[in-house]
Parts: C-alpha cells; structure tokens; sequence
C-alpha cells in the first residue's frame, strides 16, 4: 500500500471516528440492521484487543419478541428500588425496553477461572469491544448509543440474563434508525486529558 493509500485510510477512519455520536435510544427507530449487518456489528466486537485470548465479555440480543420480558425486569427493579413507584413510573420503566430495533446487553466475564489476566483488562476489552460495535453501526448509517440505569445491577437483570456470581452486566448497546439528531456536542482537545510524564 502506497504512502497516499495509508493517507486515504487514516482520513477515513478518523472521520468515522470523530463523526460518530452518541444517539439515545429514544431517538431511534426502524429500521434496524438487517442479519447480515448484525452478524458484521458482532464480528467487529471480536476483533477488541484481548490479552490472554479470554474473551472476557458476552453479548446477549434482546430479540424483540422477547423485550417484554426485559420490561417486566425493569419494573420489578424500579419496584424493589421504590415500592412507592407510580403507574407512570412503571409504564415509563416498560417503555425503556422496546427502544431501538436492535438491542444487545454487554457483559464483562470477571470469572477467576476464565484465567489469569487482571478484571482491569477485561473491562478495557468490553470497553473495545463496545466502540467496535459502535463505530461498525455509525459506517452503516445507523445511529447507536450506549444505555446503563440502577435497574442494570439488579437482581431482576442478572436471572433474566443468567449471570453468574462474577459476571458484570456493564450496558446495553442499541442500534437502530435515528430519527431526530442533535447538535454534536464539543469534544475536547487532546491537551485537555494528556500530559508528558
């Protein structure tokens, strides 16, 4: 590859890079990818740096068929938080879990018996694994953002997942249409969080 074939790669995936931008779920919609663009968003996830060839993460899809009983999880969650919550609080608590077309939960694998490498470095693989997912859904065209809340860790989320003892749901990741954008906030510059030891 020439020194201008680099140049062409490097301004590209920058641009990708720097383009993208968090998008709420609330703010998308059908359609979502297709099989074939899903199978290419959770290839890209495997491809996050992975010290000891752990995988030290899951993702589990949330089907829409099956996002009811994400919903229900949501509001025993918010009801064991508040058992003072309003209908509206509920119905509110439902409602999270039919946005976005495509749904997909991120779960670190903090287990001893996985290996040796240190928890620290598996959640910095999720972390890549994550923006891959990200970046592969904005190259399409899609609008994605990450979504977390209290009802994340409770105990509703790990039986309706099957987490084990020392696994850690760390987010939900949607991916859909988006369908009202807002201004890109300002980034910060590399000055403002880097400095020479």
């Amino acid at each position: 590859m020439s020194s201008a074939d680099h140049q062409e790669v490097l301004d590209a995936a920058l641009t990708l890079i720097h383009s993208r931008q968090h998008v709420s779920p609330r703010r998308l919609g059908d359609p979502g990818p297709d099989a074939q663009q899903i199978e290419a968003i959770l290839t890209a996830a495997g491809a996050a740096p992975d010290h000891g060839l752990l995988t030290p993460w899951r993702l589990v899809i949330v089907p829409p068929e099956r996002r009811h009983l994400l919903a229900e999880a949501f509001v025993e969650a918010l009801v064991e938080r508040d058992d003072q919550a309003t209908e509206a609080q509920k119905q509110d608590a439902r409602e999270k879990a039919f946005r976005g077309p495509f749904l997909v939960l991120v779960v670190a694998r903090l287990e001893s018996e996985l290996g040796p490498t240190h928890p620290q470095e598996r959640l910095i693989s999720a972390g890549c694994a994550v923006q891959n997912m990200l970046l592969a859904a904005h190259a399409m065209g899609f609008g994605a953002g990450l979504s977390s809340g209290q009802a994340l860790y409770s105990q509703q989320i790990r039986r309706l997942f099957g987490l084990s003892g020392e696994e850690r749901a760390l987010c939900f990741v949607s991916v859909g249409t988006v369908t009202k954008r807002k201004a890109p906030r300002t980034r910060p510059s590399a000055s403002d969080y880097s400095s020479t030891l």
